[in-house]
C-alpha cells in the first residue's frame, strides 16, 4: 500500500518501514537495525543493551536544558495471527495493510499497529526539527509480546530522562495510570495414545469467522473465543451421549490474543452421524444468538476428514484433557 496519502506523513512513513520489515518476537533484528541506521544518520545517540533493546536519544532544544528529559517507551515487535487459510509468513513477508473505510487493515494477518504505531510516533517525534522538548530519549524494547524480555532486561541506568510516557496503549487521548497483569500456565500431564480401531470414520469440527483481539484490551467486549466455543461444542456433543475419540485439537496462535480459529478432529462410528449433525446445529444456533451483534462472523463447521488417523487419544485420556481445558 502506497501510505503517502495519509497525514501526518511522517508517522506513516515509519508505520510504513515497520509494515515492510518482518518483526515477530525475538525476531526484531532487522527492523532495529533499520531504525538504528535512519537515528545514526539524523546523528541521534544509538544503544542498544545486552538484552537486545534499542535506545535513541535527542538534546533539548535551546532554552530547554534545564527541563526534566522525557522517555518514550514502546517496543519493536507485533502479535503475529493469522487466518488459517492465509500462507503468510511472519518472518519473511511484509504486512499488506490497505485503506478500508478509514481504517488501516491488514489482509487475514494482524496489523502490528501494537505497538508499531507507537513507535512511529516516537520517530516522527524524533525527527521532527519544528517541536521544541527537553531532552528526548526512546526505548524500544524487545519480546514484549511473548514474554517481556526487553523489559524485563532494561537497567535502571539505560535512560536518564525523569519523565517516561508508554506509548504502548489502545485509547486515543487517554493515559493509564496502571496495568493488568497476567500469568502463564504449564500443565505437563501423561497422555496415552492408542490404535484407532476399523470401522471409525474422522470428522473435522472447525470453529472460526470470529473477530479475536487483545487478550486484556478487548476482553469486556464479549467477542467469542475460539478454543472455548470449541471446547464448549465437544462437551456438548458427549453431554449427548455421543460417543468419539479426540485425534486433534489445535487452536489460536498468540499467547496474548483471543483465538480466532480452532478446529479438532474427531472420530466416532458411522451409526453417530445424525446424531452429531443434530447437535452440532443446535449449539450452533445458541452461540449464534449469544454472539450477536459481537461476532457476527461466527461459524461451526462439520468436514469429513479424507484419511482417518493411525492413533488417537484413549477415551479416559481425551474426556480428561477436554474437562481441564473446558474448565479453564
Amino acid at each position: 500500500m502506497d501510505f503517502s496519502s495519509l497525514q501526518p506523513a511522517a508517522v506513516w512513513r515509519h508505520f510504513a518501514t515497520l509494515c515492510r520489515i518482518p518483526r515477530s518476537s525475538g525476531h526484531e533484528q532487522a527492523v532495529r537495525d533499520e531504525i538504528a541506521t535512519w537515528a545514526r544518520q539524523r546523528g541521534l545517540g544509538v544503544a542498544i543493551d545486552a538484552t537486545g533493546n534499542l535506545i535513541l536519544a535527542k538534546p533539548a532544544t535551546p532554552g530547554y536544558e534545564n527541563r526534566p528529559g522525557v522517555v518514550l517507551q514502546g517496543h519493536l515487535d507485533m502479535v503475529c495471527q493469522k487466518n488459517a487459510a492465509s500462507g503468510h509468513d511472519f518472518l519473511r513477508d511484509p504486512i499488506r495493510a490497505e485503506l478500508c473505510d478509514g481504517w488501516l487493515v491488514a489482509d487475514d494477518t494482524t496489523l502490528g499497529a501494537d505497538n508499531g504505531i507507537g513507535v512511529a510516533l516516537a520517530l516522527a517525534v524524533l525527527e521532527a526539527d519544528d517541536l521544541a522538548h527537553p531532552a528526548l530519549e526512546v526505548v524500544l524494547t524487545v519480546d514484549e509480546e511473548s514474554g517481556m524480555t526487553g523489559a524485563h532486561g532494561l537497567r535502571a541506568d539505560a535512560v536518564q530522562g525523569r519523565l517516561l510516557i508508554n506509548i504502548d496503549t489502545e485509547d486515543w487521548g487517554e493515559f493509564y495510570l496502571g496495568c493488568a497483569g497476567g500469568a502463564d500456565v504449564v500443565v505437563d500431564a501423561p497422555l496415552i495414545f492408542e490404535p484407532v480401531p476399523d470401522g471409525l470414520q474422522a470428522v473435522r469440527v472447525v470453529v472460526d469467522g470470529l473477530k479475536g483481539g487483545h487478550s486484556g484490551v478487548d476482553i469486556h467486549l464479549q467477542r467469542g473465543n475460539a478454543i472455548k466455543l470449541l471446547l464448549r461444542v465437544l462437551q456438548t456433543l458427549a453431554q449427548a451421549g455421543i460417543e468419539f475419540r479426540l485425534a486433534a485439537l489445535e487452536g489460536g496462535t498468540a499467547r496474548n490474543a483471543l483465538p480466532r480459529e480452532a478446529h479438532a478432529v474427531i472420530l466416532l462410528a458411522d451409526g453417530h452421524s445424525a446424531a452429531l449433525q443434530q447437535a452440532v446445529a443446535q449449539v450452533g444456533e445458541e452461540i449464534a444468538d449469544e454472539l450477536a451483534g459481537v461476532d457476527r462472523g461466527f461459524r461451526l463447521q462439520l468436514t469429513p476428514e479424507p484419511t482417518v488417523p493411525a492413533r488417537a487419544l484413549s477415551t479416559a485420556a481425551g474426556k480428561t484433557v477436554l474437562a481441564l481445558l473446558h474448565a479453564t
